[in-house]
């Protein structure tokens, strides 16, 4: 392991239950060093899946929380100035291809699309990574890999990825896990019993059903784990779940009465 990831490893594995065959179709893309694109809601397990299973092939993983203001120089790097003139600093996207890690773009179409082409190189036959302002062509590590992800059902024209980009990734679909399964996982994560998280699921799948109707977007699973988080700490359910689930999402008064109702017939 290069030194320069070495605070990048994952030593303790990330709590993850595999919904479908999600972990083996995984491990088979990286076994031939497929970039990765992962799709889904937010809040429904596709930053943990990436830490699991970057756990699981033990490689070190760098994650960039991707926003508009990023720019290219932000993800390969610049030069800055030191005590002895102007040193070059990789950036996390060439940390990851220079050493061989696992570079993750979290939310990348937030990012500007002049930004997110910086990518392309690397995720075709070629894997390389051309740093113009150094005047390097960074070949890629063999184990290197680059996953992306972002939530199709809240992009717009604006935020939406180039099919020039898209297709240079395999795809995997991510959704809130099935009743019982996120149950276990939201009394696991939050340390609560099973029979609170499955009510905490009940009101999550009352709001997710007016997605669309009112709501941008539905409880999400992470939103359920915080209220288990302050059930376990002995806060009263109902308050627990005005503060974590139901005045995150909305401001609109008539759908707060509507969800606060939908907390009050599980609790």
């Amino acid at each position: 392991m290069q030194d320069e990831l070495r605070d990048y490893m994952i030593t303790d594995e990330p709590y993850y239950q595999a919904v479908g065959d999600e972990v083996e179709l995984y491990e088979a893309a990286y076994s031939v060093r497929m970039p990765m694109m992962l799709k889904g809601p937010t809040g429904c397990g596709k930053t943990r899946f990436v830490e699991h299973m970057a756990w699981r092939l033990r490689k070190p993983l760098i994650t960039v929380a991707c926003n508009e203001d990023m720019t290219a120089s932000d993800l390969v790097g610049r030069y800055l100035l030191d005590a002895n003139g102007t040193v070059w600093q990789d950036g996390p996207l060439t940390l990851a291809a220079r050493h061989g890690g696992i570079c993750y773009l979290d939310e990348v179409v937030e990012a500007r699309q002049d930004t997110t082409v910086v990518i392309h190189p690397l995720t075709d036959n070629r894997r390389v990574l051309p740093l113009e302002k150094k005047g390097e062509m960074v070949k890629a590590h063999p184990d290197f890999q680059v996953v992306i992800s972002y939530n199709p059902g809240y992009q717009s024209l604006m935020k939406d990825l180039k099919q020039s980009t898209k297709q240079r990734f395999g795809a995997l679909d991510f959704d809130y896990p099935e009743h019982d399964m996120e149950a276990r996982i939201v009394a696991h994560e939050g340390g609560i019993s099973e029979d609170v998280a499955s009510k905490l699921v009940s009101v999550a799948e009352r709001a997710r059903n007016l997605k669309g109707h009112g709501l941008d977007e539905g409880i999400s699973t992470r939103m359920l784990v915080y209220a288990a988080s302050l059930i376990a700490k002995n806060v009263e359910p109902l308050g627990a779940c005005r503060m974590a689930l139901v005045r995150p999402i909305t401001d609109d008064p008539d759908m707060r009465d509507a969800l606060d109702s939908a907390v009050t017939t599980f609790f």
